[in-house]
């Protein structure tokens, strides 16, 4: 009789041929290079708490490897598998760089057009920009514009509101000048799809990729993930313990970052990628436009400790690098309770995909890098200690900074008011507003859905505190002529000035 054990092996494996049945085989010389692999990951999910993670891997044309580790779903004891569907956050840009490349292949669109030429409304606080930002730099982050994620995160602002916004928004620096992520102009490359098309960006990537590459199990929302049988549940580590979190809905920004997918669609994306935009017979995206994706637009100012990564750009929704000396495209994903990663080798042929449940792990570029040591032939390198070294370090400057901060608390100080004067809402026309009540004798604040506990720091500045989404940022009240408390001001985009919030006009029934 079959132990336990034996008979999961026998599931998995074919639940693998299955996986990779409608293409051609595998080499058995590359699938040899992956053995122990299974092990490696295993011990990489203990190592770092990471409930579950689905791994696929493409190689000259063919599915090689697609697999699920741990748990999907921790309390119901739920496994992943090829299909199970995470969040894939960012990784979501490169679709909507494809839908702009077909419409640039269908002569509907010009990569070097100013935006305004598509989208008349289109309007930014820097009149410059606004007039000169093309489709281009909307994909390669280089618009000046840092990225403002507090208006968007969280906020139950649809599309077209979050994109009336943004001509309250700060820039940092001139359009063109340097490289600054910024997810809101994905959402408003989406837009721009949409008023060519005369459809939503969604049902447009859904017609023109996803349903030709068979990707039937990808979705562009977690509402529509958990209604299926197959996926995984958000998990996040507080205060050293994983626990289970709410799904978040990013269908505002959907354009940047809202797909959910599974590892065995995302192969079929991957295939497209590395065929040069074709898919078996079919071509979805021209040879040409590809190329123009996945050519570096800006350079990304980091500082690369390791000889085997270095002078990192940004493509059109693509990081271009170098892994020991081979080409290297790949995107990074997050977002509540997933963390993913889509990377290709181009030059050789060779493409991954690892999802995992657990928000913000470093465990995807581990695996990755040990992934392309085997299939390259390559000495490996221990990159699991070089992040746990880094994890240590960046712990002690966590720690540092706080130490260093707490030196600057003026000691004694109270706040100038009663608390009760603190009180109400305050508004600031792109971010929203702060909603600030007393609550058993202490002052809370409620912005975007979220409540966050104030602790006095010194005079009128308090820290925001919520183990789930913190805002490092101290909040600080500032009065007006009169000495009321007129606006509070805090530090929601780190790259400019503070964000100041006025104090809105009381109701009729506030001042009874």
């Amino acid at each position: 009789m079959l132990s336990k054990i034996t008979k999961l092996m026998a599931f998995i494996l074919l639940g693998f041929v299955f996986a990779v049945s409608s293409f051609a085989q595998p080499k058995t010389g590359d699938l040899a290079k992956l053995k122990s692999f299974d092990t490696f990951v295993r011990s990489i999910l203990t190592e770092y708490k990471v409930p579950g993670v689905a791994i696929a891997v493409v190689k000259d044309g063919k599915i090689l490897y697609a697999q699920g580790f741990g748990l999907r779903d921790v309390e119901a004891g739920l496994k992943v598998t090829p299909h199970t569907l995470f969040g894939i956050g960012s990784c979501s840009k490169a679709f909507t760089a494809a839908t702009m490349g077909i419409l640039v292949d269908e002569g509907k669109l010009d990569w070097g057009k100013p935006v305004r030429s598509y989208l008349p409304t289109f309007q930014l606080s820097d009149p410059l920009a606004t007039e000169m930002l093309t489709a281009r730099d909307l994909l390669s982050h280089r618009t000046g514009l840092p990225r403002h994620d507090k208006v968007w995160y969280k906020s139950t602002l649809s599309r077209t509101e979050l994109y009336d916004r943004l001509r309250f928004l700060d820039f940092s620096r001139g359009i063109r000048e340097v490289y600054q992520y910024n997810n809101l102009m994905f959402m408003t490359a989406g837009i721009l799809v949409e008023a060519v098309t005369g459809m939503p960006w969604e049902e447009f990537a859904r017609r023109r990729i996803l349903d030709p590459l068979g990707m039937s199990e990808t979705n562009f929302s977690v509402a529509d993930s958990q209604k299926g049988s197959d996926f995984a549940k958000p998990y996040q580590e507080v205060e050293g313990k994983v626990e289970l979190i709410p799904f978040c809905d990013v269908d505002a920004i959907a354009p940047a970052g809202a797909i959910n997918s599974s590892a065995s669609d995302m192969a079929r994306w991957l295939l497209l990628n590395l065929a040069k935009g074709r898919f078996g017979e079919r071509r979805i995206l021209s040879e040409a436009v590809l190329a123009q994706i996945l050519t570096p637009q800006v350079i990304v100012p980091e500082e690369w400790k390791y000889d085997e990564l270095f002078y990192a750009s940004y493509a059109l929704a693509w990081r271009i690098n170098s892994y020991r000396g081979h080409l290297l495209a790949a995107h990074g994903g997050s977002i509540d309770g997933f963390t993913a990663l889509v990377s290709m080798l181009p030059k050789d042929d060779i493409g991954l995909v690892i999802l995992n449940n657990l928000e913000g792990g470093p465990i995807n570029y581990i695996l990755a890098y040990n992934l392309y040591d085997r299939l390259l032939g390559l000495k490996p390198v221990d990159w699991n200690a070089r992040t746990r070294s880094d994890l240590a370090k960046g712990r002690e400057a966590a720690d540092k900074a706080k130490r260093d901060r707490e030196k600057e608390r003026k000691p004694g100080t109270s706040p100038t008011h009663p608390l009760k004067d603190y009180a109400g809402d305050f508004d600031h026309p792109a971010y929203g507003r702060f909603t600030i009540r007393m609550a058993a004798g202490n002052l809370l604040a409620e912005f975007h859905g979220l409540t966050y506990a104030l602790s006095h720091f010194h005079y009128d500045t308090f820290d925001l505190k919520n183990p789930l989404a913190e805002i490092e940022a101290p909040l600080t009240f500032l009065m007006d002529a009169q000495g009321d408390i007129g606006s509070l001001a805090v530090r929601l985009e780190p790259a400019v000035k503070d964000i100041v919030f006025t104090r809105a006009a009381a109701k009729v029934e506030d001042k009874k």
